[in-house]
């Protein structure tokens, strides 16, 4: 007798427009989106997928630009989905689903400390995962003991943070090819080890850091946060204020007139307006330097012409 088929449970919509799925509100249309009901219906949804099926998994889309001719494939929403979090013997277990700001919160109540940086970071733990995001000193991986993993089959894997290379911006399974992550396996939950500490003093922390954020950076106008990584020794922001570009717009996209390291959404700009703009960021910082910027923003879709994500 053949198995049941168990029904999917999560909503999916074909042709769906992704720019209320990002934090810069531009961009086409994805072939598939799909909104999982829970971690088993998730699971169910992978193994109904072609091995060849482009799939993209996005958080809060805080640090994605989508192109305006769309996303081929499928594009898997994370936030409101996977937020279980809660203390397991000892240490801190987050869901990929989960605000990094409200990890944040949750550690600073249960008494611990080293976990505030999260607050700074506009996403979530699916995202911080990724890209080993950090801020005011702090990576996500500096905290992380263990990951649960999801394969394209469905399947969970439990990996040590030992499987692991994790640097500035950066991460990748040892022993695969750069972009493995993201291709064949993508983040569910992680385990978090961080020490006792007081809960006032890290919730006061917290504020503290929020209130910098507020005061330093665009928060009232759609952004994706910092566009380039921090050279060494340097500041992506100072080298690009040096350039007299706080304020240079290009259609509807401008660079923050209060950072100068955010690329702001000034209404109805274009996905390919940030994109021209992230480049003449990039050439002006090379010609008065001659420092490479690397990008920090995630791009993905096509162009109107056909063009594909690089």
């Amino acid at each position: 007798m053949m198995a049941q088929q168990i029904p999917m449970q999560g909503e999916l919509m074909l042709n769906a427009p992704l720019e209320r799925y990002n934090s810069w509100r531009v961009g086409g249309l994805a072939d598939r989106l799909y909104i999982p009901a829970g971690l088993q219906d998730l699971q169910q949804f992978m193994r109904t997928l072609s091995k060849d099926e482009p799939v993209h998994f996005i958080g809060l889309g805080s640090n994605l630009l989508v192109r305006d001719g769309g996303v081929r494939g499928t594009v898997i929403v994370m936030h409101n989905v996977l937020t279980g979090l809660e203390m397991l013997n000892g240490e801190l277990y987050a869901e990929a689903g989960v605000t990094c700001a409200k990890l944040a919160r949750f550690s600073a109540r249960q008494g611990l400390q080293g976990g505030e940086f999260m607050a700074g970071i506009p996403g979530t733990v699916g995202g911080a995962l990724a890209m080993n995001a950090g801020c005011h000193g702090g990576e996500t991986w500096d905290i992380v003991q263990r990951v649960l993993t999801m394969d394209r089959e469905g399947e969970l894997h439990k990996r040590s943070r030992a499987e692991f290379d994790a640097s500035y911006r950066h991460v990748a399974l040892a022993g695969q090819p750069e972009h493995w992550l993201g291709e064949q396996e993508w983040f569910i939950a992680a385990w978090f080890s961080l020490p006792a500490g007081d809960a006032e003093e890290a919730e006061q922390k917290i504020k503290q850091l929020l209130a910098r954020r507020l005061a330093t950076q665009p928060l009232n106008q759609p952004n994706a946060g910092s566009t380039f990584r921090n050279p060494p020794g340097d500041y992506a922001a100072r080298l690009i204020e040096e350039c007299g570009l706080k304020g240079y717009q290009i259609g509807g996209a401008q660079v923050s007139e209060k950072h100068a390291n955010f690329i702001v959404n000034l209404g109805g700009a274009r996905a390919a307006e940030i994109e021209q703009l992230i480049a003449h960021m990039r050439e002006s910082v090379k010609a008065k330097f001659g420092i490479e910027l690397q990008q920090e923003v995630r791009v993905i879709g096509e162009t109107e012409t056909g063009e594909r994500e690089v």
